[in-house]
């Protein structure tokens, strides 16, 4: 036993005959009941012999604590590897027994890889960050304020309508789309801006081939002196065939949002039909991969931007329609099924 007060040779004498005990007891625990016993008796959180040992730490001179917790260490690792030692070989012996069958199959083991709309997301992310923006973040429950009202909805306003809208509670609400981040952004950092906003949104549309009431979506922002439409062409334009290839056409349709001024759709070639028309595109050989357009004024001056020296453009696209088309599905509730086959086909 350990003296009241050890002096560090002592100390170490003793942890040396802990070590030697307790491996020698571990090894002899030849089933699960006597190994837990082991355990306890050298390692246990209430009694036991390290507990012992942490305690005289405490009584040594400061200069002998740095190797007397060495050497404390150094048995509680060992006597922790011997105990797990012990328990793999427990385990294989009893595995060795007439329960097991040997006959029967192996069950397929499923290694997780991402989903196809994240594997999209960050293929979209990683193409914009070369232009020059960075990702930004915000809440899913939001306020009318933020959802609506600082990007020019008036409470009254028809584009309303555009939205049914799953609310929270008195002005609190499931985000419509992630354009709050733009407001928010505006409102912390002052331009140039250029960023990202991926995100989930919510809204109470049916569930089919092309819809559903929860999806992930991306919005990108640029604010800054000078900046036009054809900054936002140019740039949506270089976007569209790096992601889907340098002979992809693509089409700008004018459009109406009311965070926006002019405002213009966006649209690739069907990658299912090559514009010949499916079901997919609704026979008119396009897939509207987002809407854009320059900032409204009206937006800018809510976030407190001088609207009159500064200006911007902003788009919105879903990453499902998008995977849509890269992976050629016909049905967005692919991407919500369970099935692990599907995503296995589509991670290789």
């Amino acid at each position: 036993m350990l003296p009241e007060r050890p002096s560090l040779e002592q100390y170490l004498a003793y942890a040396e005959e802990v070590l030697a005990r307790g491996l020698a007891t571990i090894g002899v625990s030849d089933t699960t009941s006597r190994l837990e016993e082991s355990r306890i008796e050298y390692l246990g959180d209430k009694r036991g012999e390290l507990l012992t040992l942490q305690r005289a730490l405490s009584t040594l001179p400061t200069e002998s604590r740095r190797a007397a917790g060495a050497a404390f260490n150094r048995v509680k690792t060992t006597l922790n590897d011997k105990l797990d030692e012990q328990r793999i070989a427990l385990s294989r012996t009893a595995s060795k027994g007439p329960s097991l069958d040997l006959t029967m199959p192996a069950r397929q083991r499923w290694l997780g890889a991402k989903h196809p709309v994240t594997l999209v997301i960050d293929e979209i992310v990683g193409i914009f960050r070369e232009l020059g923006f960075t990702v930004a973040l915000g809440p899913e429950s939001e306020t009318e304020w933020y959802n609506f009202t600082a990007l020019n909805f008036p409470p009254d306003h028809p584009a309303m309508d555009m939205h049914d809208t799953l609310y929270l509670g008195e002005g609190a609400l499931l985000r419509t789309h992630t354009s709050p981040v733009q407001v928010r952004t505006l409102q912390r950092y002052a331009p140039p801006i250029r960023i990202l906003a991926p995100g989930k949104v919510f809204r109470r549309d049916p569930f089919d081939a092309s819809h559903a009431p929860a999806f992930e979506q991306i919005e990108g922002l640029a604010v800054d002196e000078g900046v036009s439409f054809v900054d936002l062409k140019a740039t949506l334009t270089h976007f569209a065939r790096r992601f889907f290839g340098p002979d992809t056409r693509t089409r700008f349709r004018p459009s109406y949002f009311p965070f926006t001024e002019p405002s213009a759709e966006m649209d690739v070639e069907c990658q299912l039909c090559h514009g010949k028309g499916c079901s997919a595109c609704k026979g008119t050989g396009w897939m509207e991969i987002m809407g854009s357009g320059m900032v409204h004024p009206s937006v800018l001056e809510s976030a407190g931007i001088d609207s009159e020296r500064y200006t911007g453009w902003a788009f919105g696209m879903g990453p499902g329609r998008i995977a849509m088309l890269r992976y050629g599905l016909p049905d967005i509730r692919l991407l919500y099924d369970s099935d692990v086959r599907f995503l296995e086909q589509v991670a290789e």
